[in-house]
């Protein structure tokens, strides 16, 4: 058997380690994605796709109705907001458990490049919104001489 001498900084570095580790595991959601606060408590998965002609944008919303979601773009920031309601509790009948999400959930995203705002087309089927922003053209970026007076 070998004689191992006590070191009293593992112990503490153990105990780092456990505390990191505590943290890592339930914040880690919460640092994945910086736009999602304590508060909020739900953020549904959201794609966003660049395409020569637009910027699709598909959120997962399933179990939703249309009229309960809204969808706002201002000043090249796109807003999705949906509110999903709780069910009333029917007579007799208990809860054994509660994991779905209810309330208001929102989302918003800067939109970088210039957009058609008069043609933005949004479209919920299967449990996903599809909003489709048609890129309008860009400013003429072509270089061109200036010639100096004087």
């Amino acid at each position: 058997m070998a004689l191992v001498r006590w070191d009293p900084f593992r112990e503490l570095t153990g105990l780092q380690n456990s505390i990191n580790r505590l943290f890592d595991d339930n914040f880690r959601r919460f640092l994945k994605s910086p736009e999602r606060t304590f508060e909020e408590g739900f953020s549904f998965p959201v794609d966003i796709k660049d395409t020569p002609e637009a910027v699709l944008v598909k959120a997962e919303l399933p179990g939703m109705n249309k009229e309960d979601i809204k969808v706002n773009y201002k000043d090249n920031i796109l807003v999705l907001k949906a509110e999903r309601k709780q069910e009333n509790k029917a007579e007799g009948a208990n809860y054994l458990r509660i994991e779905r999400n209810y309330g208001t959930f929102i989302r918003s995203f800067a939109v970088d490049v210039p957009v058609k705002k008069e043609e933005i087309k949004a479209r919920y089927q299967d449990g996903v919104l599809e909003v489709i922003l048609p890129k309008a053209e860009e400013p003429d970026k072509k270089e061109f001489n200036i010639e100096i007076e004087g």
